[in-house]
């Protein structure tokens, strides 16, 4: 299990300090209640704390770059962070195969979904952020080649 958790963060340019973000990251809720775990072992938090961050880093990235403007900010930011987008990053890392799929999720192929890997990216993200700070959702994110 250790080499699956060396190979996603070699694949996100990252190495969590505190892996156990990175696992709990990677488990779904269906996988957890499975498991017998509460709802604290599973991603739905981390997701929704990195949706927030990736706003976050985007914003940053846009005003270091010289945007000003509160409606081309907006605009921007709406159109770099989507879950189209969101997707496509969790796809290039194959992000589904580090995953821990509940039995019906995984008899299902659930990841097919747009919006359940977009939500695994994010979980990955916000476990990023507690693990090393925006510093460390940007990095993920240029490695992902998600700054153009």
């Amino acid at each position: 299990m250790n080499l699956l958790y060396d190979e996603l963060e070699d694949a996100l340019g990252y190495r969590f300090r505190d892996r156990a973000l990175l696992v709990r990251a990677t488990n779904r809720l269906a996988a957890a209640k499975e498991d017998g775990c509460g709802d604290g072992s599973a991603m739905d938090g981390l997701a929704t704390l990195g949706d927030a961050v990736i706003d976050v880093v985007v914003l940053e990235h846009l005003i270091a770059g010289g945007m000003e403007s509160k409606g081309e900010l907006s605009v921007t930011k709406m159109n770099m962070v989507n879950m189209t987008v969101l997707r496509r990053l969790a796809e290039s890392i194959e992000l589904h195969r580090y995953v821990t799929w509940g039995k019906g999720e995984s008899g299902q192929e659930i990841w097919r979904s747009g919006r359940v890997l977009a939500e695994c990216m994010e979980a990955v993200c916000g476990a990023a952020y507690l693990d090393g700070g925006t510093t460390a959702v940007q990095r993920v994110l240029a490695h992902l080649g998600f700054f153009p």
